[in-house]
């Protein structure tokens, strides 16, 4: 091979090298024609970004970090469609840096290794390397292990994409040694600008008539997810016929929520479901239910929580929510779907609406905490059974006064170990049946009578 021919088949290798690590390999100037409309429309540029001004606006960090080509490493995390892959494609044509996408799904640990040697070459050469891990979340433990030290000396600057919370999601080292940007669902505004721009793009759908309500319903209806919107705006456009609000409509009709019932949001609509519970709010309880059940929540599960909410929350403020709570669940076994819809919502309504009160959970707490610190202390002599004539020489049972034979009250008398006597676990509050069951407690406890107002 001659001079001429060898150093020109290292430029076209090399070349080749840096388009491919661009994320932009020969042939994907074809792919842009032929691709899918959210991937023909892709931002190129910060300026052409629509929406997550709380990143790339004016001013903001990120947005500074990418113009002075300084980013750091960083994990961008939101739902799906909010921009992740269209920041990090961003990132890889403002900046000097070559640019190597990954993907945690398909690639594997010697794949990353290849990728991080080649990362070392070029550092060698004085050129810095952008590593993109689409769906980081999937990295396992040995995957992350791999990189971390990469990260750390500066081999790679990683990007990391994905929809899980990254504090469950990455370990802590590699947590540690980034920067986490949380991306927003897109608001129906931004999602609209798109629409409109896929319909005037050189790449979009040029001459496709969609009238401006159907755009509407359109933006509304993708719930915050620009890659949603611009797949249903694709398909509807594929006969060329003009789209009206009828179609939108029907184009979305038996669409899923966003609801990953191993992931975040599962545990935010719980929560939100306890919490709106817990403030005496029927119309938001009934709304959170509904959501996960329509997103496919077991409402088995569903259930089970409000079981656990009507001793924890209701308590004896109003003993018949755990009643209502235990036969809503047998009505449901019995009944399955949907009838039995009709018994959790006469659940979670009630357990909204009724008299709240934790006093028994903080008790068992409590009582719990004294467990733990001071062990098994030694059940006072007076407590104990004394079954045979033995025992009671040794003085078990001495002393017991029987409640009976005073009355139904022997007052004055002590049941905890001789340590904690004294102690109070259980303090009614004055909701519901609980302030009769606090002033009747009181009395037995020789304590005066509760004035209007006083907490225990």
């Amino acid at each position: 091979m001659g001079p001429g021919l060898g150093s020109g088949l290292l430029v076209f290798l090399r070349s080749a090298e840096y388009e491919r690590a661009k994320g932009m390999d020969l042939f994907d100037h074809q792919a842009k024609s032929e691709g899918p409309l959210a991937d023909r429309l892709r931002p190129q540029r910060l300026g052409e970004v629509v929406g997550q001004r709380h990143l790339v606006g004016p001013g903001q960090l990120l947005a500074r970090l990418i113009r002075a080509d300084r980013t750091p490493s960083m994990i961008l995390w939101g739902p799906p469609g909010t921009g992740k892959t269209t920041l990090a494609q961003v990132v890889a044509n403002e900046t000097s840096a070559v640019f190597v996408p990954f993907s945690a799904v398909l690639g594997g640990v010697p794949q990353l290794r290849k990728e991080i040697a080649g990362a070392q070459e070029r550092r060698r050469l004085g050129k810095r390397t952008l590593l993109f891990v689409d769906e980081i979340h999937r990295f396992n433990k040995a995957q992350q292990d791999a990189l971390l030290p990469h990260v750390e000396d500066g081999t790679v600057t990683l990007i990391g994409a994905t929809t899980e919370n990254p504090s469950f999601a990455v370990n802590a080292a590699l947590l540690s040694r980034a920067r986490v940007f949380r991306l927003e669902p897109l608001s129906a505004e931004a999602i609209e600008t798109l629409l409109r721009r896929a319909l005037t793009h050189p790449r979009g759908l040029k001459g496709v008539r969609v009238d401006d309500e159907a755009l509407r319903v359109l933006a509304a209806a993708a719930d915050g997810d620009a890659r949603r919107a611009l797949s249903v705006l694709e398909a509807l456009a594929v006969d060329g016929r003009a789209i009206d609000t009828a179609a939108v409509t029907e184009a979305f009709e038996g669409a899923t929520l966003l609801y990953d019932k191993s992931g975040e949001e599962h545990y935010n609509v719980v929560s939100a479901f306890i919490k709106s519970m817990r403030g005496s709010d029927p119309d938001a309880a009934l709304y959170w239910m509904m959501r996960m059940i329509e997103a496919g929540e077991d409402p088995r599960f569903v259930l089970r929580r409000m079981l656990i909410f009507a001793s924890e929350d209701v308590g004896n403020a109003d003993p018949r929510a755990l009643q209502l709570a235990v036969a809503a669940d047998q009505a449901f076994r019995r009944l399955g779907m949907p009838e039995g819809l009709h018994a959790m919502a006469q659940c979670c309504t009630y357990l909204a609406v009724a008299p709240k009160s934790n006093a028994s959970y903080r008790g068992f707490l409590a009582a719990r905490a004294d467990v733990k610190e001071h062990g098994a202390l030694p059940v006072p002599m007076k407590l104990r059974n004394a079954p045979t004539q033995a025992m009671k020489r040794w003085g078990y049972g001495e002393g017991y006064r029987y409640p009976h034979d005073e009355g139904g009250l022997a007052a004055g008398e002590t049941y905890l170990p001789d340590a904690l006597v004294g102690r109070r676990y259980y303090r009614p509050t004055g909701q519901g049946l609980e302030e009769r069951i606090r002033a009747r407690l009181r009395r037995l406890r020789g304590e005066g009578a509760v004035a209007v107002g006083e907490e225990e």
